[in-house]
């Protein structure tokens, strides 16, 4: 039994060093074992595991790892009914072309929200948006979508987070949330990022089961909540075929 634990625990391990790498493209042996909070000779083991085995490459000379192509012939085997991140692209570029701003896919996570497309705004001044960012979900469209159309469960469990940010009002949130489901969208200004806003839609599977969202950002001086207003039905509509396209 001990015996078992201890496998499973490395297992573990392994896989947390493997998600180190959502947010950094290389990393140190210290780096590792500082963000994990484990000795750096059990990070060691493990990283001569996953490097063996063709998950991570070290780089002789800077001795930083990064991904290795193991991962790539994973993500390879997805099919297009697994990974809306393939399938939704032709939509979102389709999207993009038609209110000319930056489109991004979002997944929730438990209380976070990741960002697994996006394809950017063609203007010389647009909104960046990076895949596989992690954002919280008590600020911005797309957050706010994920939990108005979720189980209520998660929004009780969010409101009820004791890290909650201070400057983000409860009774605010909740009156949001039902707006968007009365309006079937959501929009924010500023309220993540300075200079930023959004407008975004909740995707829903042909078994009616919420999947993504799907949101417009770009600058909060360019996209204004009149255009926001104007975008929606568009953002709607391109949700609307997402959905369809999805078991």
């Amino acid at each position: 039994m001990e015996e078992q634990k201890a496998n499973v625990r490395a297992v573990e391990r392994a896989l947390d060093i493997l998600l180190c790498f959502t947010d950094a493209t290389d990393l140190g042996l210290s780096e590792i074992s500082s963000r994990l909070s484990l000795h750096k000779s059990t990070v060691h083991r493990l990283l001569a595991t996953l490097e063996n085995k063709g998950f991570l490459i070290r780089d002789v000379e800077t001795e930083k790892y990064r991904l290795g192509f193991r991962i790539w012939e994973l993500s390879a085997n997805l099919t297009h009914n697994d990974d809306p991140a393939t399938m939704l692209l032709p939509e979102m570029e389709r999207l993009r072309d038609l209110v000319e701003e930056t489109i991004s896919l979002y997944v929730r996570d438990g209380m976070e929200r990741i960002r697994i497309q996006a394809v950017q705004s063609k203007q010389p001044i647009r909104r960046v948006a990076p895949i596989g960012a992690r954002m919280p979900l008590t600020v911005g469209a797309s957050s706010k979508v994920l939990v108005a159309y979720a189980d209520a469960a998660v929004a009780r469990e969010l409101l009820e987070d004791p890290d909650w940010p201070d400057f983000v009002s409860r009774e605010s949130y909740v009156e949001q949330l039902e707006q968007i489901r009365q309006q079937g969208f959501a929009t924010s200004v500023e309220e993540r990022e300075l200079g930023t806003a959004a407008v975004a839609a909740p995707i829903f599977n042909r078994n009616g089961q919420l999947v993504a969202s799907i949101a417009a950002s770009g600058p909060s001086n360019r996209l204004t909540q009149e255009k926001m207003s104007q975008y929606a039905p568009f953002i709607k509509e391109a949700a609307y075929r997402m959905g369809k396209m999805m078991k």
